[in-house]
């Protein structure tokens, strides 16, 4: 007998997937086919917008705060602290102080819920954006310039540092990451979905501590500093303590928006499934 209910099947040819989606179709009138209209062009599944969304603004926290740290900053001038090797006159910072540790609280957020191979391939994508910059940068500085530009010297003082400090940012961000979202992870290997507090705290601190020091060494000469100097300490440990602190502050956000994520990511679920049914073991 003919199964005269043809709308449960799409006909030959017709597309299995919703357009830009990848969803599938579950029928031949839901996805308007019929044999006049033309076959839709091939795509390929999009990755999760939340992922994305996420990678697009670590890049560009990374990108941003690179070009910001090129302005020295002191904050609160009238402080006077004499701690031997470490000599207050003000705080001594950068133009990114506000906005860096940002990119932490985001690697915490990928590595939580992405895992570390995940973030391997965001800092590389960063890696490879932040030399693309600097490259850019250079080549814009020395192109000659017509008789009517005015800001010549202004733009090379600007961004003749910023190669500098994105070569400080670029190990800082590589090893400081890196070591974040690995601490991160292996931790959650043995605590579980268990005290993400905990992970977050000891990821950042040990990751934020290899970052500012890379960073702060490489980047100091450019704003004038002498590596050993009540400055230079002053500049890279306020930033450590900074960067912390800030996590610190953002914990309660960061808790909620990661636990957001993890309600609304099909893949997560599915994975904490498997995970806690292998914990629970044979029924």
């Amino acid at each position: 007998m003919t199964n005269k209910n043809t709308d449960t099947e799409a006909p030959y040819g017709a597309p299995t997937t919703s357009p830009g989606s990848g969803q599938p179709v579950r029928s031949a009138a839901e996805a308007g086919y019929s044999r006049r209209t033309r076959p839709e062009p091939a795509f390929a599944s999009a990755p999760s917008y939340t992922l994305l969304t996420a990678v697009a603004l670590f890049i560009g926290v990374g990108l941003i705060s690179n070009i910001s740290a090129t302005k020295a900053v002191l904050l609160f001038p009238g402080l006077h602290l004499d701690l031997g090797f470490l000599q207050l006159d003000g705080l001594v910072t950068d133009g990114a102080f506000f906005l860096f540790p940002l990119a932490y609280v985001l690697g915490d957020i990928i590595s939580e819920i992405w895992g570390f191979r995940t973030m391997r391939r965001v800092v590389a994508m960063g890696f490879a954006v932040q030399v693309l910059a600097s490259l850019c940068f250079t080549i814009a500085m020395h192109l000659p310039a017509p008789d009517f530009y005015e800001n010549q010297d202004a733009f090379s003082a600007v961004v003749g540092v910023v190669p500098q400090f994105l070569a400080a940012g670029l190990v800082g961000y590589v090893v400081g990451e890196l070591i974040n979202s690995y601490v991160m992870v292996r931790m959650k290997r043995i605590t579980g979905e268990r005290t993400l507090w905990a992970r977050m705290i000891t990821s950042t601190v040990i990751g934020e501590f290899f970052d500012t020091l890379v960073f702060c060494t490489i980047a100091a000469s450019a704003l004038g500093m002498t590596i050993g100097s009540g400055d230079y300490w002053n500049y890279t440990i306020i930033g450590f303590v900074w960067k912390v602190l800030v996590e610190l502050l953002i914990m309660p956000l960061s808790y909620a928006v990661i636990g957001r994520i993890k309600r609304s990511e099909p893949s997560y679920q599915e994975s904490l499934r498997r995970y806690e049914a292998e914990v629970a073991g044979p029924a």
